[in-house]
């Protein structure tokens, strides 16, 4: 429905729902009987239609689904390498390394290895972590020890997709870690979408520590 034929529509109920004063006869209808209905005055007629309106975009505005897929990631690594995407390596999540990303996440990685791609300094990660209730992908660029750029592939939840905007997502740009393994700078959240904004932080931290672990020996090199 477009928003014309939607501001028509609320012209007719502004019409519809108005009265004239109980007892008001304003003359007389098709039947001939008395009329209690009067042509509203522009001034109410706007008041009303604005009314309306707000009623019947209320439906709309409440209970839709955030989740969706925004971009597939062999398109986000098609976009990240220039349409040359390397062969993926794998980076082993065993021994002090398997301790270090359960303390990042405050939970065991799924897997006991991570598949990234890199070219030179720069490596891109597709990352995982569940917001309230479902996982998020997260696509991840990581350049000379610095986070280039994160976004958000797919969502699940059913809210809380605000951290898919540039608002929230530019806060990570050059992004490091300092000596206590968090973040280098302060990440301001969503209200409404807490548990998202961390499942980010969470995944940024993990990109760039296993970024930096990627030129140790147990790192599974492309074929």
């Amino acid at each position: 429905m477009t928003m014309a034929s939607i501001w028509a529509l609320a012209t007719s109920f502004s019409r519809l729902f108005y009265r004239a004063p109980l007892g008001h006869n304003t003359g007389t209808g098709r039947s001939g009987a008395p009329c209690f209905f009067q042509e509203p005055a522009p001034a109410d007629e706007h008041m009303l239609k604005r009314l309306a309106l707000l009623l019947l975009l209320a439906p709309l505005s409440t209970g839709v689904p955030a989740r969706g897929t925004y971009q597939e990631p062999d398109a986000f690594l098609a976009e990240v390498f220039a349409d040359a995407v390397p062969e993926p390596s794998l980076i082993w999540l065993t021994g002090k390394r398997k301790k270090t990303v359960q303390q990042l996440l405050g939970h065991r990685y799924p897997s006991l290895r991570v598949r990234y791609w890199r070219r030179g300094r720069r490596s891109a990660w597709i990352l995982e972590e569940v917001g309230k209730e479902q996982p998020i992908t997260v696509g991840l660029v990581v350049n000379n020890g610095r986070l280039e750029k994160i976004r958000v592939l797919v969502f699940r939840e059913s809210r809380g997709e605000e951290i898919r905007h540039p608002f929230f997502t530019d806060q990570f740009q050059d992004a490091g870690l300092n000596d206590k393994g968090d973040l280098d700078r302060t990440i301001d959240g969503i209200s409404g979408a807490t548990l998202s904004v961390r499942a980010m932080k969470k995944l940024a931290r993990l990109a760039l520590y296993l970024d930096a672990e990627t030129s140790k020996a147990d790192v599974t090199p492309p074929p």
